[in-house]
């Protein structure tokens, strides 16, 4: 039986003053074997979130099966007010895991992050200026790498293959990219000529890097919109995060851009002293944020994105024009070499 009138019926959502969410999936069963140090990399994550953070971030933290000491904190952190929501599930695998994050809000960005990253100062006011000044931009990587310019990025180079406001730049911060290689267990990811050069693109004096990663990327809401993509049939990998965070921002007709200083770092799953070192140096931050008002429409179309990506990445990524378009970009004879390797 009903009595009275629900106060909530035809009632309009009230607005709220976030702008930006963060979700992090966080798979952690247990304190044995690969997750022995998770936990406390997980405290050191969402520490540097909060510190880093300004006041309009929505953090959301799916918790996607984790043990019960994981879950305590968690539920701990929102009792408190520290972040804005939490959503418990069995574990569904990394991607459900964030379209359930994404479900039933409407940010202007969105940035899915995995729980191994340690966030830096100024990471989200030096994301905002990439939106800024490139405005076809759909996704942001904090942590720049030389050899994501591959990886999605046939629009960019069809956009600017004879402008001189792309080509490559110096490194700026070449022990970022030593670090991340080594987070990963592969030292030898990057020659010295990844860590002398990356490609650029360039606004005037600002820089961005181009092409973006997967641990933590920042995106425009549109990205997410009118997406088909509701389930993963993987749990981790297979195509997963192609399919629902890489192929939706090109197909959209949008670039993929890292920010040409490091503000993150990965991790991994092994505890290093480096880790609580770095995590004390980081200050709460205080700045303003900008706003997302600077945001403009990016205009799409089928037949813009059937030539650009799907047309031109076969031609360009063919080794004479691929070779051809690294030297017209900047490398030398033998940097081309070095760099295709």
């Amino acid at each position: 039986m009903r009595v009275g009138y629900n106060p909530n019926k035809d009632r309009a959502q009230q607005p709220i003053d976030f702008f930006h969410q963060v979700i992090i999936p966080v798979y952690i069963p247990n304190k044995e074997g690969y997750f022995k140090d998770s936990f406390q990399i997980l405290k050191y994550c969402l520490e540097s979130l909060l510190r880093t953070s300004h006041s309009k971030t929505f953090i959301t933290l799916v918790n996607n099966g984790s043990g019960a000491d994981v879950v305590d904190y968690l539920a701990e952190l929102h009792r408190k007010g520290t972040i804005q929501e939490i959503i418990h599930t069995d574990n569904i695998g990394k991607l459900n895991a964030v379209l359930k994050g994404i479900s039933g809000h409407d940010f202007s960005f969105v940035t899915v992050a995995d729980c191994d990253v340690l966030f830096l100062n100024n990471w989200q006011n030096e994301t905002y200026k990439v939106f800024e000044k490139f405005p076809k931009t759909g996704a942001v990587c904090p942590t720049p790498s030389s050899k994501s310019l591959k990886n999605f990025t046939a629009n960019i180079w069809f956009d600017l293959f004879f402008s001189k406001s792309l080509y490559f730049s110096k490194v700026k911060n070449p022990q970022a990219l030593e670090m991340f290689a080594k987070s990963i267990g592969n030292n030898e990811m990057y020659n010295d000529i990844h860590l002398s050069k990356y490609l650029t693109v360039i606004n005037k004096n600002f820089k961005a890097v181009v092409g973006a990663g997967h641990f933590v990327t920042t995106y425009r809401k549109e990205v997410f919109e009118e997406n088909n993509l509701k389930y993963s049939h993987f749990m981790l990998g297979g195509g997963s995060e192609t399919d629902i965070l890489d192929y939706p921002v090109v197909k959209k007709g949008m670039w993929r851009l890292s920010t040409a200083d490091n503000f993150a770092y990965h991790l991994g799953n092994v505890e290093e002293s480096w880790m609580k070192t770095t995590l004390e140096t980081i200050q709460p931050d205080e700045t303003d944020c900008l706003e997302s008002n600077f945001l403009r429409p990016i205009q799409s179309s089928r037949i813009s994105f059937l030539l650009k990506y799907q047309l031109f990445s076969r031609i360009i990524l063919q080794k004479r024009i691929w070779r051809f378009a690294l030297k017209l970009k900047g490398l030398s004879n033998e940097e081309v070499k070095k760099y295709s390797l």
